[in-house]
């Protein structure tokens, strides 16, 4: 097969380093790909949100499968137009895609099957915005309603905090993914993330994993895309996660296919747990980024059989196997993440770090320039590692850190803590 994989980041690296261990992948290319992806796959400068421009570059190149990886094409109806065009892909429609793009519609879809998530509010104007947030009181939940590359959301613990959250996603900082603003209750609890294949009828648990938002060690300071993360999740039990299929994931899915709007694709469920049970925080369309990097590490050649299944509406033929083992990630930021950071830093002793089905450094923000690998985003490295105990895996990963000569960069030292 000719597989596509859409995207640059670390996910998008790890989808195509799983994909091409399948001996049915026989030509894999990336689009627009990174430095880490140019060593393993073709690269292809085209506009990934550009539906028609993606078709035509299939056409061209004879692509039987596309791997469609961030939610920005998704949103824009990439996937629709290649099922249009009759090219076999593996992400869900913009209708469907929806329960990411917008809040308030995932909010409206959980009421309507009584899925149970915080209480909230959606609205159109800060004025309205402020006195709801003044009269329900803090700590309390602000969230850009659309995409906002997984930093639209402010966890306010003082009413000041809230009320300047309201005031910067209205002001513009996010663009049109704060022209609305959702308002949620504050929910206690343990976070994890819960990832599921739905080709529309069937839904195929394919992992779990927890991920570390804020930049400091021990969980202080602002939040980020995410600066590593684990899987499996211990607190993500089988009860919990089979409570979270009957009660909110399958419920979902169901009033989606009613809606005229089936969903397929992976579809990523953000938990919040206590006591016990679960609460949805949030769903995406796409696997999490760095999550996607521990749940490839993990499954490995297997993840293209899936996804095909997946597009191919044979979900309730496959399974997934796992090994009883564990991954972990650490992400390397450039420093100033996520406030404003250099671009072009020289990244060496990458080829200290070993290469092979349980080490892995995935490329996030990097391109080659020469024979040198530089940093061109915020998250630039996903240091990757597995274990047969989740302590094991978490050395390999920072031994491998420790290889990396890269003075304008940091990260967290304490990935896993909470499961460690």
């Amino acid at each position: 097969m000719n597989i596509l994989v859409l995207g640059s980041g670390g996910r998008e690296h790890a989808l195509a380093w799983a994909i091409l261990q399948n001996p049915k992948c026989d030509r894999l290319i990336c689009a627009p790909g990174n430095a880490g992806m140019d060593q393993i796959a073709d690269c292809a400068d085209i506009d990934i949100c550009n539906g028609s421009a993606v078709v035509a570059f299939c056409e061209a190149e004879a692509i039987d499968f596309v791997v469609i990886g961030p939610e920005a094409p998704l949103a824009a109806g990439v996937a629709d137009r290649l099922r249009d065009a009759g090219v076999t892909c593996f992400g869900p429609s913009a209708a469907a895609a929806r329960l990411e793009a917008s809040k308030a519609f995932t909010k409206e879809i959980c009421a309507s099957v009584n899925a149970p998530t915080a209480a909230y509010a959606h609205f159109t104007d800060a004025k309205a915005a402020r006195a709801y947030v003044q009269a329900q009181g803090a700590p309390i939940v602000v969230k850009a309603d659309g995409l906002a590359a997984g930093k639209g959301v402010i966890v306010a613990m003082a009413l000041d905090d809230a009320l300047g959250a309201i005031d910067t996603m209205f002001g513009g900082e996010f663009g049109d993914a704060g022209a609305e603003v959702v308002i949620e209750e504050f929910m206690t609890g343990e976070e994890a993330s819960f990832f599921v294949l739905v080709d529309g009828e069937t839904c195929l648990p394919i992992g779990t994993a927890q991920d570390h938002k804020r930049v400091g060690d021990g969980d202080t300071g602002p939040n980020t895309g995410g600066m590593g993360a684990y899987s499996p999740a211990p607190v993500l039990t089988d009860a919990i996660a089979q409570a979270a299929l009957d009660d909110i994931i399958r419920p979902t899915m169901a009033e989606m296919a009613r809606r005229g709007m089936p969903y397929q694709g992976v579809l990523y469920a953000g938990l919040m747990i206590e006591d016990g049970k679960p609460r949805l925080v949030e769903y995406n369309a796409r696997f999490g980024d760095p999550e996607c990097q521990v749940l490839m590490m993990r499954l490995g050649a297997q993840a293209l059989d899936l996804m095909l299944a997946c597009a191919e509406g044979r979900l309730d033929q496959a399974q997934a196997h796992w090994a009883d083992d564990h991954a972990l990630t650490v992400v390397m930021a450039a420093r100033g993440y996520p406030g404003s950071y250099a671009k072009g830093t020289v990244i060496s002793g990458l080829d200290q770090c070993p290469e092979d089905s349980s080490h892995m450094v995935f490329h996030a923000g990097t391109r080659a320039n020469g024979g040198q690998v530089l940093a061109n985003g915020g998250r630039v490295l996903n240091v990757t590692a597995r274990g047969a105990t989740l302590a094991e895996a978490q050395g390999r990963a920072y031994a491998m850190v420790d290889h990396i000569d890269w003075p304008d960069g940091f990260y967290r030292r304490d990935i896993g803590w909470r499961a460690l």
